[in-house]
C-alpha cells in the first residue's frame, strides 16, 4: 500500500466516527489494502454508529494513556508541552500549510494527514509516542490498535515489541528523514489541512 494513502486512510480512521466517517467507509475499504488497516475498517463497518462512537469515546477521551496528542507522550501535562505545540505549527507552516483545526496541532490524525502530503518527518520525530500509543491500544484490546499497527509498520525499521523497547527508542531518539520535504507543495497560498477544517 502506498504510504501516503495509508497515512491518509489512518488519519480518517482515527477521527471521531461521525456521519462523515460512515460515509467514507466505502472509500476506506477501497483504500485499505494493508491487512491491519483492512481489519479495522471491516470491524468499524460492522458496528452500529452509536456503539462505534461510544467505543471511540471510551478508548480515547477518558484516558491519557491512549492520548492521540503526540506531545503528551513526550511532555505530559507540563509547560514544555506549549513549546512542542508551537513546533508542530511551525512544521506545518514550513511546508506551506496553516493549521486551522479545532484540535491541537499534535493531534495524530492531523500529523498523519501532514505525513500523507509531505512525508513522515513529524511521525518519525514523534515515533516513541506513536509506538507507545500502539502498545497501549494493543494492551487494551481495542481494534483501533490495528490502525496504529499499520502506521508503525509503514515507518522505517522495526517497531518496539514492548514498553521497554519503546522507552529506549524515546531515549535514543527516532530516525530522521529529510528527503523530499522541500518544495513538496505548490507555492499558491497557504492550503489548510482539510481533515480538521
Amino acid at each position: 500500500m502506498d504510504t501516503a494513502v495509508l497515512h491518509q486512510a489512518a488519519a480518517l480512521c482515527l477521527v471521531y466516527p461521525d456521519e462523515t466517517f460512515h460515509e467514507r467507509l466505502p472509500l476506506l475499504r477501497a483504500a485499505a489494502d494493508d491487512p491491519a488497516l483492512a481489519e479495522f475498517v471491516a470491524w468499524a463497518g460492522e458496528q452500529e454508529p452509536g456503539e462505534l462512537a461510544a467505543h471511540y469515546v471510551r478508548t480515547f477521551d477518558f484516558r491519557n494513556k491512549h492520548s492521540l496528542y503526540l506531545s503528551w507522550w513526550r511532555d505530559g501535562d507540563t509547560r514544555r508541552r506549549g513549546a512542542s505545540l508551537v513546533s508542530f505549527k511551525a512544521a506545518y507552516r514550513a511546508q506551506g500549510l496553516e493549521f486551522t483545526g479545532e484540535e491541537l496541532p499534535d493531534f495524530l490524525p492531523a500529523v498523519l494527514e501532514f505525513s500523507a502530503r509531505v512525508g513522515p518527518r513529524l511521525l518519525l520525530e514523534n515515533r516513541p509516542g506513536v509506538e507507545l500509543l500502539r502498545i497501549a491500544l494493543t494492551e487494551s484490546g481495542t481494534p483501533y490498535a490495528r490502525v496504529l499497527d499499520a502506521v508503525c509498520a509503514s515507518l522505517p525499521g522495526p517497531s518496539p515489541k514492548d514498553r521497554a523497547e519503546a522507552a529506549a527508542l524515546a531515549r535514543s531518539g527516532p530516525p530522521r528523514e529529510e528527503v523530499g520535504l522541500d518544495g513538496a507543495l505548490a507555492p499558491y497560498g497557504r492550503p489548510t489541512l482539510p481533515l480538521l477544517n
